[in-house]
C-alpha cells in the first residue's frame, strides 16, 4: 500500500470504494429473510454461517441455499425488500466518497433482484450480484449464469477500476468471500467481519457505523 497518499504526500479523496452488500451495506443476510418466508431459514443460517467462515465453498453453499426457495412467488421481492435494514451511516458515507469526487459500487453473493433497488436508493455507481430464476412468477431454486463468488468480486473492482480510471481502490466486506478483493484493492477494510476477515484486513472498523469508513479515508 504504498503509493496509497500519492507520490508527493497530498492526500487523495477520489477513491472507488467497493462494498459487499449483505452484513456490510445492509445489515441483513437476504437469503435468511427469503429463506424465512419458506420457513427454511434457521437451515440457511446454518449455512450461511459456514460460508461466511471461509468453511465451505460459497459457490456450492448458494446452490444449496437458493435450492431452499423453489416454489417461491416472485412477490416475495417486495416483502423482503421491506425488512432490509440499511447500516448506519451507509447513504451519509457515500454521498461523501461520490461529493469528493470517487465512485461507489456494490459486488454481492445476494440477488440482483434485491441489489438492483438498493443501488437506486443509495445512488450507487455500479452494482453486481446474482440473478435469481423466475419462471411463471415462481423461484425455480436456482440461479442464472455465473455465481458471483469470491473471484467475480475482485474481477468486479478491477473492471470498474479500469473502468473510471481510479486506482485508489477500497474493498469493504464481512465475510470469506469478500477476501480475495480486499487483497486486490490498496486498502482492504474489514466491517462486521468474521475472524478470518479482521485478520487479514489492512483496517478493521469497530462497531456499526459505516461513517468510521471517512475518518480512514480522510473525507
Amino acid at each position: 500500500h504504498g503509493s496509497w497518499k500519492g507520490r508527493s504526500g497530498y492526500s487523495v479523496t477520489e477513491y472507488l470504494v467497493v462494498f459487499d452488500v449483505d452484513s456490510t451495506l445492509i445489515e441483513d443476510e437476504v437469503i435468511e429473510l427469503l429463506a424465512e418466508v419458506a420457513g427454511k431459514r434457521d437451515e440457511v443460517a446454518a449455512v450461511t454461517e459456514r460460508a461466511m467462515a471461509g468453511e465451505l465453498d460459497f459457490e456450492q453453499s448458494l446452490i444449496q441455499r437458493v435450492a431452499t426457495l423453489a416454489g417461491l412467488p416472485e412477490s416475495v421481492f417486495a416483502d423482503v425488500q421491506s425488512r432490509i435494514t440499511i447500516t448506519t451511516g451507509a447513504r451519509e458515507t457515500i454521498a461523501a466518497i461520490q461529493a469528493a469526487g470517487g465512485k461507489v459500487g456494490a459486488v454481492s453473493g445476494g440477488f440482483n433482484q434485491l441489489l438492483t433497488p438498493l443501488a437506486s436508493i443509495l445512488n450507487l455507481n455500479f452494482a453486481r450480484a446474482n440473478q435469481l430464476e423466475v419462471v411463471d412468477g415462481f423461484l425455480t431454486g436456482k440461479v442464472i449464469g455465473k455465481i458471483i463468488d469470491r473471484n467475480a468480486k475482485a474481477l468486479a473492482l478491477n473492471e470498474w477500476s479500469a473502468e473510471t480510471g481510479l486506482h485508489n481502490t477500497v474493498a469493504v466486506g464481512d465475510g470469506a468471500n469478500d477476501l480475495e478483493m480486499m487483497a486486490q484493492a490498496q486498502l482492504g477494510v474489514a466491517f462486521n467481519a468474521k475472524p478470518i476477515v479482521r485478520e487479514k484486513a489492512d483496517v478493521v472498523i469497530e462497531g456499526n457505523d459505516l461513517r468510521k469508513l471517512l475518518e480512514i479515508l480522510k473525507l
